[in-house]
């Protein structure tokens, strides 16, 4: 009886201070702006659990394209709601441009990234490294007795005459991407993209079976035959492969284009600490180990060790990056309105 008494008095003291055990356990939330489908699945059943555990919050994922994302961030850029966000590296440059994110802390993760994964003045850093090249029907290419591709240029080879899927430039990273590496082949840079529209229709265009808006239609032409050579990124293609598709991936000789997933911690966020925090913790090596067993992310830190699937499908990682090239955002976003137009209207008509 006085156990009772004084486990009601105790309980009548905390109410007094304005104190439950509701309130003591009480979780934040943290919301994180990302694209949906699988590196939405991968991050909420693999990676967030163990923030979420360690700081007892719950991260919530706002779902969308990068763009999608990025009109969210600029429509409550006054109060925004997402603390952190999650954008591919060009749409991520047009955010920076625009102001909506903050620099993040100076952290033993930050230091670990590859050099190409921190932005300038570290308002950003990459979490999720790609690389876009060549993935290719294993099927297909059996059949026909064809060794597989080793070049950019492979897209212009007539042997591939009908077989050539190719990501629209004007709403594909995957196909921009492609587009720019055979530009420099032909000689052109980022700035100068003459090369690759004036020969585009000597070259790689007569190749083409058709072109898509983005990867989504991939599985099925690739089920049916038609496409057998396309733009793509090893993570992508791990993704086909693990639906069953009969896919592999190629590093072109001249080199991958460099594609990251940034993140950034949002400016004027409610709960900047914790987001600081969040973001520290997805750049640790820990963290994207995680990443990579669960969903095959490629890591952006140095000291993460690929299962031994990736390494043996990837080859050395620290190879490629090597060789991989980097294309300058800010001089694509200058100009990506006239291409796009050029694109749609030149390539696509």
């Amino acid at each position: 009886m006085k156990k009772l008494s004084r486990t009601l008095a105790s309980l009548a003291a905390l109410i007094a201070l304005g104190i439950t055990t509701t309130a003591w356990s009480q979780t934040k939330t943290i919301y994180v702006g990302m694209n949906g489908g699988p590196m939405e699945k991968a991050y909420t059943s693999g990676v967030f659990p163990d923030f979420e555990k360690a700081n007892n919050v719950k991260v919530v994922v706002v779902p969308g394209t990068s763009s999608d994302v990025l009109a969210k961030l600029l429509a409550n850029r006054n109060s925004p709601q997402m603390h952190v966000a999650f954008l591919d590296d060009g749409v991520m440059a047009r955010a920076v441009s625009m102001g909506v994110c903050e620099k993040l802390d100076d952290t033993p993760e930050l230091r670990q990234l590859y050099p190409f994964a921190r932005m300038k003045g570290d308002v950003g850093a990459g979490v999720q490294l790609g690389m876009t090249g060549i993935g290719y029907n294993t099927k297909v290419f059996s059949e026909k007795g064809w060794t597989p591709p080793t070049s950019w240029m492979d897209f212009a080879d007539p042997k591939y005459k009908g077989k050539v899927v190719f990501q629209s430039a004007s709403s594909s990273t995957f196909g921009l991407h492609g587009f720019l590496a055979i530009n420099r082949i032909l000689g052109g840079s980022d700035s100068n993209v003459e090369p690759a529209f004036t020969k585009w229709g000597s070259t790689v265009g007569p190749n083409v079976v058709e072109y898509i808006p983005n990867s989504a239609k991939l599985s099925e032409m690739i089920q049916t035959g038609e496409a057998a050579i396309f733009p793509l990124t090893p993570t992508a293609v791990g993704d086909l492969k693990a639906k069953g598709l009969p896919v592999a991936y190629a590093s072109p000789k001249e080199g991958a284009v460099l594609l990251l997933v940034d993140l950034c911690v949002v400016k004027n966020n409610p709960d900047p600490q914790l987001a600081q925090k969040l973001a520290q913790f997805l750049l640790s090596a820990p963290s994207q180990t995680k990443a990579a067993e669960t969903s095959r992310q490629i890591p952006t830190n140095q000291q993460v060790v690929m299962p031994a699937e990736m390494q043996k499908s990837l080859g050395d990682l620290n190879q490629l990056v090597k060789k991989v090239t980097v294309v300058d955002w800010d001089v694509i976003n200058a100009h990506r309105a006239q291409w796009d137009q050029r694109w749609n209207q030149q390539i696509e008509q």
